[in-house]
Protein backbone atom coordinates (compact mmCIF):
# COMPACT_ATOMS: atom_id res chain seq x y z
CA UNK A 1 0.00 0.00 0.00
CA UNK A 2 2.87 2.36 0.86
CA UNK A 3 4.60 1.81 -2.47
CA UNK A 4 1.31 2.20 -4.30
CA UNK A 5 0.52 5.54 -2.62
CA UNK A 6 4.04 6.84 -3.25
CA UNK A 7 4.04 5.67 -6.86
CA UNK A 8 0.64 7.20 -7.60
CA UNK A 9 1.59 10.44 -5.86
CA UNK A 10 4.84 10.66 -7.82
CA UNK A 11 3.13 9.95 -11.16
CA UNK A 12 0.40 12.50 -10.41
CA UNK A 13 2.89 15.22 -9.57
CA UNK A 14 4.96 14.43 -12.64
CA UNK A 15 1.87 15.00 -14.78
CA UNK A 16 1.01 18.29 -13.02
CA UNK A 17 4.63 19.38 -13.40
CA UNK A 18 4.49 18.81 -17.16
CA UNK A 19 1.15 20.63 -17.33
CA UNK A 20 2.42 23.62 -15.36
CA UNK A 21 5.23 24.37 -17.82
CA UNK A 22 3.07 25.28 -20.88
CA UNK A 23 0.63 27.20 -18.63
CA UNK A 24 3.45 29.22 -17.13
CA UNK A 25 5.22 29.80 -20.46
CA UNK A 26 2.01 30.89 -22.19
CA UNK A 27 1.15 33.27 -19.36
CA UNK A 28 4.60 34.88 -19.37
CA UNK A 29 4.60 35.15 -23.17
CA UNK A 30 1.27 36.99 -23.37
CA UNK A 31 2.09 39.07 -20.30
CA UNK A 32 5.32 40.42 -21.82
CA UNK A 33 3.95 41.15 -25.30
CA UNK A 34 4.13 44.83 -26.23
CA UNK A 35 0.64 44.73 -27.76
CA UNK A 36 -1.00 43.34 -24.62
CA UNK A 37 -3.61 45.72 -23.20
CA UNK A 38 -4.04 46.48 -19.50
CA UNK A 39 -7.17 44.31 -19.37
CA UNK A 40 -5.43 41.38 -21.03
CA UNK A 41 -2.48 41.82 -18.69
CA UNK A 42 -4.78 41.74 -15.66
CA UNK A 43 -6.22 38.44 -16.91
CA UNK A 44 -2.79 36.91 -17.53
CA UNK A 45 -1.38 37.65 -14.06
CA UNK A 46 -3.57 34.97 -12.37
CA UNK A 47 -2.52 32.51 -15.09
CA UNK A 48 1.16 33.10 -14.32
CA UNK A 49 0.50 32.85 -10.58
CA UNK A 50 -1.41 29.59 -11.08
CA UNK A 51 1.40 28.18 -13.22
CA UNK A 52 4.03 29.07 -10.61
CA UNK A 53 1.98 27.58 -7.77
CA UNK A 54 1.32 24.39 -9.72
CA UNK A 55 5.01 24.05 -10.59
CA UNK A 56 6.12 24.58 -6.99
CA UNK A 57 3.52 22.18 -5.60
CA UNK A 58 4.49 19.52 -8.14
CA UNK A 59 8.18 19.80 -7.23
CA UNK A 60 7.39 19.50 -3.52
CA UNK A 61 5.14 16.50 -4.19
CA UNK A 62 7.79 14.78 -6.28
CA UNK A 63 10.42 15.38 -3.60
CA UNK A 64 8.09 13.92 -0.98
CA UNK A 65 7.07 10.91 -3.07
CA UNK A 66 10.44 9.99 -4.61
CA UNK A 67 12.99 11.27 -2.11
CA UNK A 68 14.83 9.29 0.55
CA UNK A 69 12.61 8.33 3.45
CA UNK A 70 14.01 10.64 6.14
CA UNK A 71 14.60 13.59 3.80
CA UNK A 72 11.20 13.27 2.10
CA UNK A 73 9.08 13.56 5.24
CA UNK A 74 9.29 17.40 5.53
CA UNK A 75 8.33 17.78 1.85
CA UNK A 76 5.33 15.50 2.37
CA UNK A 77 4.26 17.56 5.38
CA UNK A 78 4.43 20.76 3.34
CA UNK A 79 2.58 19.10 0.48
CA UNK A 80 -0.23 17.78 2.68
CA UNK A 81 -0.65 21.06 4.58
CA UNK A 82 -0.78 23.04 1.33
CA UNK A 83 -3.36 20.64 -0.11
CA UNK A 84 -5.48 20.95 3.04
CA UNK A 85 -5.46 24.75 2.78
CA UNK A 86 -6.28 24.48 -0.92
CA UNK A 87 -9.26 22.21 -0.21
CA UNK A 88 -10.58 24.66 2.38
CA UNK A 89 -10.11 27.62 0.02
CA UNK A 90 -11.82 25.90 -2.94
CA UNK A 91 -14.70 24.78 -0.72
CA UNK A 92 -15.17 28.28 0.72
CA UNK A 93 -15.07 29.94 -2.71
CA UNK A 94 -17.54 27.41 -4.16
CA UNK A 95 -20.05 28.01 -1.37
CA UNK A 96 -19.53 31.78 -1.65
CA UNK A 97 -20.03 31.71 -5.43
CA UNK A 98 -23.29 29.76 -5.14
CA UNK A 99 -24.61 32.12 -2.45
CA UNK A 100 -23.64 35.35 -4.21
CA UNK A 101 -25.02 34.27 -7.59
CA UNK A 102 -28.27 32.81 -6.25
CA UNK A 103 -30.04 36.16 -6.67
CA UNK A 104 -31.09 37.67 -9.97
CA UNK A 105 -34.42 37.91 -11.73
CA UNK A 106 -35.04 36.14 -15.04
CA UNK A 107 -35.44 38.80 -17.75
CA UNK A 108 -38.57 38.69 -19.88
CA UNK A 109 -39.03 39.02 -23.63
CA UNK A 110 -36.88 38.05 -26.58
CA UNK A 111 -33.96 39.54 -28.41
CA UNK A 112 -32.65 42.79 -27.03
CA UNK A 113 -35.59 43.04 -24.61
CA UNK A 114 -33.70 40.71 -22.26
CA UNK A 115 -32.66 43.54 -19.96
CA UNK A 116 -31.48 43.29 -16.38
CA UNK A 117 -31.95 45.48 -13.29
CA UNK A 118 -29.09 46.25 -10.92
CA UNK A 119 -31.30 45.71 -7.87
CA UNK A 120 -31.88 42.06 -8.82
CA UNK A 121 -28.37 41.06 -7.73
CA UNK A 122 -26.82 40.48 -4.32
CA UNK A 123 -25.79 43.46 -2.21
CA UNK A 124 -22.16 42.29 -2.31
CA UNK A 125 -22.05 42.28 -6.12
CA UNK A 126 -23.80 45.65 -6.28
CA UNK A 127 -21.32 47.16 -3.82
CA UNK A 128 -18.35 45.79 -5.76
CA UNK A 129 -19.52 47.03 -9.15
CA UNK A 130 -20.44 50.43 -7.70
CA UNK A 131 -16.87 51.15 -6.54
CA UNK A 132 -15.54 53.94 -8.82
CA UNK A 133 -12.14 52.32 -9.36
CA UNK A 134 -13.66 48.92 -10.12
CA UNK A 135 -16.12 50.35 -12.62
CA UNK A 136 -13.43 52.48 -14.23
CA UNK A 137 -11.42 49.33 -14.95
CA UNK A 138 -14.49 47.45 -16.21
CA UNK A 139 -15.46 50.35 -18.47
CA UNK A 140 -11.94 50.52 -19.85
CA UNK A 141 -12.03 46.79 -20.63
CA UNK A 142 -15.43 47.13 -22.33
CA UNK A 143 -14.08 49.90 -24.54
CA UNK A 144 -10.93 47.94 -25.42
CA UNK A 145 -13.01 44.85 -26.23
CA UNK A 146 -15.31 46.97 -28.46
CA UNK A 147 -18.39 45.21 -27.13
CA UNK A 148 -20.57 47.78 -28.89
CA UNK A 149 -18.96 47.21 -32.29
CA UNK A 150 -19.25 44.23 -34.58
CA UNK A 151 -22.88 43.16 -34.72
CA UNK A 152 -24.21 46.57 -33.67
CA UNK A 153 -22.15 48.40 -36.26
CA UNK A 154 -23.36 45.89 -38.82
CA UNK A 155 -26.93 46.89 -37.94
CA UNK A 156 -26.48 50.38 -39.38
CA UNK A 157 -28.62 49.55 -42.42
CA UNK A 158 -31.19 47.46 -40.57
CA UNK A 159 -34.70 48.53 -39.73
CA UNK A 160 -36.12 48.55 -36.23
CA UNK A 161 -37.78 45.13 -36.52
CA UNK A 162 -34.58 43.46 -37.72
CA UNK A 163 -32.65 45.01 -34.85
CA UNK A 164 -35.25 43.95 -32.29
CA UNK A 165 -34.93 40.32 -33.40
CA UNK A 166 -31.22 40.22 -32.58
CA UNK A 167 -30.09 38.32 -29.51
CA UNK A 168 -27.64 40.62 -27.81
CA UNK A 169 -25.46 39.61 -24.88
CA UNK A 170 -26.40 41.05 -21.45
CA UNK A 171 -23.52 43.54 -21.72
CA UNK A 172 -24.52 44.68 -25.22
CA UNK A 173 -28.15 44.99 -24.19
CA UNK A 174 -27.29 47.04 -21.09
CA UNK A 175 -24.35 49.13 -22.31
CA UNK A 176 -24.82 49.68 -26.05
CA UNK A 177 -28.39 51.00 -26.24
CA UNK A 178 -30.78 52.96 -24.01
CA UNK A 179 -33.09 50.92 -21.76
CA UNK A 180 -36.44 50.07 -23.32
CA UNK A 181 -38.42 51.89 -20.62
CA UNK A 182 -36.79 55.19 -21.65
CA UNK A 183 -38.84 55.24 -24.85
CA UNK A 184 -35.99 56.17 -27.23
CA UNK A 185 -36.77 55.75 -30.93
CA UNK A 186 -34.49 53.44 -32.91
CA UNK A 187 -32.75 55.17 -35.83
CA UNK A 188 -29.96 52.66 -36.47
CA UNK A 189 -27.74 50.34 -34.48
CA UNK A 190 -25.57 53.22 -33.25
CA UNK A 191 -28.06 56.07 -32.92
CA UNK A 192 -31.23 56.50 -30.86
CA UNK A 193 -33.53 59.53 -30.75
CA UNK A 194 -34.79 60.72 -27.37
CA UNK A 195 -38.59 61.14 -27.05
CA UNK A 196 -39.87 64.69 -27.29
CA UNK A 197 -41.45 66.12 -24.13
CA UNK A 198 -45.18 65.52 -24.16
CA UNK A 199 -45.05 62.69 -26.71
CA UNK A 200 -46.64 59.30 -26.08
CA UNK A 201 -43.19 57.78 -25.50
CA UNK A 202 -42.27 60.38 -22.89
CA UNK A 203 -43.19 59.78 -19.25
CA UNK A 204 -42.27 61.43 -15.92
CA UNK A 205 -40.72 58.16 -14.71
CA UNK A 206 -38.46 57.93 -17.76
CA UNK A 207 -37.54 61.60 -17.51
CA UNK A 208 -36.37 61.14 -13.92
CA UNK A 209 -34.60 57.83 -14.57
CA UNK A 210 -30.83 58.12 -14.27
CA UNK A 211 -30.18 55.65 -17.09
CA UNK A 212 -32.38 57.64 -19.49
CA UNK A 213 -30.42 60.81 -18.71
CA UNK A 214 -27.06 58.99 -18.88
CA UNK A 215 -27.53 57.71 -22.45
CA UNK A 216 -25.50 59.45 -25.15
CA UNK A 217 -25.14 58.76 -28.88
CA UNK A 218 -21.44 59.53 -28.44
CA UNK A 219 -19.79 56.17 -29.24
CA UNK A 220 -17.33 56.71 -26.38
CA UNK A 221 -20.14 57.18 -23.87
CA UNK A 222 -23.31 55.29 -24.90
CA UNK A 223 -24.79 53.76 -21.74
CA UNK A 224 -21.53 52.87 -19.97
CA UNK A 225 -22.58 54.94 -16.96
CA UNK A 226 -26.03 53.32 -16.76
CA UNK A 227 -27.11 50.95 -14.00
CA UNK A 228 -28.41 48.74 -16.83
CA UNK A 229 -24.81 48.40 -18.06
CA UNK A 230 -23.60 47.44 -14.59
CA UNK A 231 -26.44 44.90 -14.40
CA UNK A 232 -25.39 43.44 -17.75
CA UNK A 233 -21.84 43.02 -16.47
CA UNK A 234 -23.09 41.37 -13.27
CA UNK A 235 -25.28 38.98 -15.27
CA UNK A 236 -22.21 37.92 -17.26
CA UNK A 237 -20.15 37.56 -14.07
CA UNK A 238 -22.97 35.58 -12.45
CA UNK A 239 -23.11 33.07 -15.30
CA UNK A 240 -19.33 32.61 -15.34
CA UNK A 241 -19.14 32.24 -11.55
CA UNK A 242 -21.87 29.60 -11.60
CA UNK A 243 -19.91 27.66 -14.22
CA UNK A 244 -16.73 27.96 -12.16
CA UNK A 245 -18.58 26.86 -9.01
CA UNK A 246 -19.89 23.73 -10.77
CA UNK A 247 -16.39 22.91 -12.06
CA UNK A 248 -15.03 23.49 -8.55
CA UNK A 249 -17.22 20.69 -7.19
CA UNK A 250 -15.32 18.22 -9.39
CA UNK A 251 -12.02 19.91 -8.54
CA UNK A 252 -12.83 19.64 -4.85
CA UNK A 253 -13.46 15.91 -5.13
CA UNK A 254 -10.13 15.48 -6.97
CA UNK A 255 -8.22 17.53 -4.38
CA UNK A 256 -9.71 15.50 -1.53
CA UNK A 257 -8.59 12.31 -3.27
CA UNK A 258 -5.04 13.64 -3.73
CA UNK A 259 -5.01 14.89 -0.13
CA UNK A 260 -6.03 11.41 1.08
CA UNK A 261 -3.25 9.78 -0.96
CA UNK A 262 -0.76 12.32 0.41
CA UNK A 263 -1.84 11.52 3.97
CA UNK A 264 -1.39 7.79 3.27
CA UNK A 265 2.09 8.42 1.89
CA UNK A 266 2.98 10.57 4.90
CA UNK A 267 1.68 7.94 7.31
CA UNK A 268 3.68 5.22 5.58
CA UNK A 269 6.82 7.36 5.92
CA UNK A 270 6.20 7.61 9.65
CA UNK A 271 5.54 3.89 9.90
CA UNK A 272 8.77 3.10 8.06
CA UNK A 273 10.77 5.31 10.41
CA UNK A 274 9.27 3.64 13.50
CA UNK A 275 9.90 0.12 12.11
CA UNK A 276 13.56 0.88 11.48
CA UNK A 277 13.89 1.90 15.13
CA UNK A 278 12.13 -1.18 16.54
CA UNK A 279 8.82 0.61 16.97
CA UNK A 280 10.30 3.19 19.32
CA UNK A 281 11.50 6.75 18.87
CA UNK A 282 14.45 7.56 16.66
CA UNK A 283 17.80 6.87 18.23
CA UNK A 284 20.44 9.56 18.09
Amino acid sequence: MARLSHGFLGALNLVTLLLSLPVLCAGVFFLTRATTTECERALQIPVVAFGCALLLLSLVGLAGACGRRDAAAPFLWVYVVFLFLLVVAVFAFTVFAFVVTSQGAVPSGRGYYREHRLGDYSDWLQARIAEPETWRQVESCLSEARVCGGRLRGAMGQGAMEFYRQHLSPIQSGCCKPPTWCGFRYVNGMFWEAPRPGSSLSSPAAASDGDCRAWSNDQQVLCFECDACKAGVLETVKKKWKTVAIVNVSLLAFLILVYTIGCCALRSRGGSSRSRNGGGPDQT
